[in-house]
């Protein structure tokens, strides 16, 4: 008797970093959670968006109902992807302006953010970005985004041991293991909220 294995579908995930730099600690940890997601964990197709070739908001920019080419490309992607990490640095208590332009352009009509899951992530000194994830987690539920509860992920990369490269790779083992139980806790909170066919 053959025995049936049923696999979990695949899933899509757009990564979206708030920051712009190369080096930053946020994008380490988007490259962190790609690596984990071909390395060891099944069922996760994860793409890293860029979001600096978006113009900031203009609503002008709407022609015959079409956005900038830029626009159309990166909410094409979000409409594409079935959950949303985000690695969310906090500036001033809150999230980065390139990652609210971010949001705001997928959500002009028609709102291409509505019913997928999201994940924060982030890294910083201080509380390690966990403001930014309050501020963020408001914007998303007015967006129809619904975040994962648990586990946070928020890490304060300058606490010994070292977290971080110079180039801002994520080195510490430990935090590798908590992003891989964020991306778990994402894989399974979004094909709970997908319709059962």
């Amino acid at each position: 008797m053959e025995a049936v294995v049923a696999s979990k579908p695949v899933i899509k995930v757009a990564a979206i970093c708030g920051s712009l730099r190369k080096a930053s600690f946020n994008r380490g940890l988007i490259r962190t959670a790609l690596e984990l997601t071909k390395e060891s964990i099944a069922g996760v197709q994860m793409e890293y968006i860029d979001i600096s070739p978006l113009p900031m908001l203009d609503t002008d920019l709407e022609v015959d109902g079409k956005f900038p080419p830029a626009v159309e490309a990166f909410r094409q992607k979000i409409l594409e992807s079935d959950s949303i990490l985000f690695a969310s640095p906090e500036y001033n208590y809150s999230l980065t302006a390139p990652l609210k332009n971010a949001l705001d352009w997928a959500s002009r009509p028609p709102n291409v953010w509505v019913d997928k899951a999201a994940a924060i992530v982030s890294a910083g000194g201080g509380f390690g970005g966990a403001r930014s994830h309050y501020h963020l987690r408001q914007v998303g539920v007015f967006l129809d985004l619904h975040f994962i509860n648990k586990p946070e992920f928020y890490l304060n990369a300058f606490q010994p041991p070292a977290k971080f490269d110079s180039d801002g790779n994520l080195i510490d083992e430990d935090s590798k293991e908590r992003m891989k139980q964020v991306l778990l806790s994402l894989q399974a909170f979004t094909l709970r909220l997908q319709p059962k066919n």
